[in-house]
């Protein structure tokens, strides 16, 4: 991992809420680490939550697929990718991809927010940040 872990964030449009609610109580971590996104998650959590980020396409549009790629580089060190998965994704061979990648190179996936949860511990204990003074 570089000295600044690399995180990737994604999130199906039922689950953008959830993440944007995830990475403010979080902030103080993320805003340590260099960030990238789909396209449409990435604005939104510009917007809302002031951070800066890389973004690429939309999912539907091939950002899956680029994330993915950044996985197999070795230029992405963990990936939140919050699913839906009560709701049919046109896009699903993309998604299973990008978690197949992930299996396929050993990088850390969270898909839901317990999994997020633990894997933001992590990234505290790497960062060294306590969960006092949380911003």
């Amino acid at each position: 991992m570089s000295e600044k872990p690399r995180i990737a964030l994604i999130a199906h449009d039922k689950k953008k809420i959830d993440l944007i609610m995830f990475v403010r109580e979080h902030v103080d971590v993320f805003k340590k680490c260099a960030l990238f996104a789909t396209s449409t998650t990435g604005n939104i959590l510009r917007e809302k939550v002031k951070l800066e980020l890389t973004s690429f396409k939309s999912g539907p549009l091939g950002g899956d697929l680029q994330i993915g790629s950044l996985v197999a580089s070795d230029e992405i060190d963990f990936v939140i990718f919050l699913r839906d998965p009560l709701t049919a994704q046109p896009h699903e061979p993309d998604v299973s991809a990008l978690l197949r990648v992930c299996d396929v190179h050993n990088k850390p996936l969270a898909t839901n927010l317990a999994t997020a949860e633990a894997l933001v511990m992590e990234i505290r204990r790497f960062l060294k940040l306590s969960d006092v003074g949380k911003e």
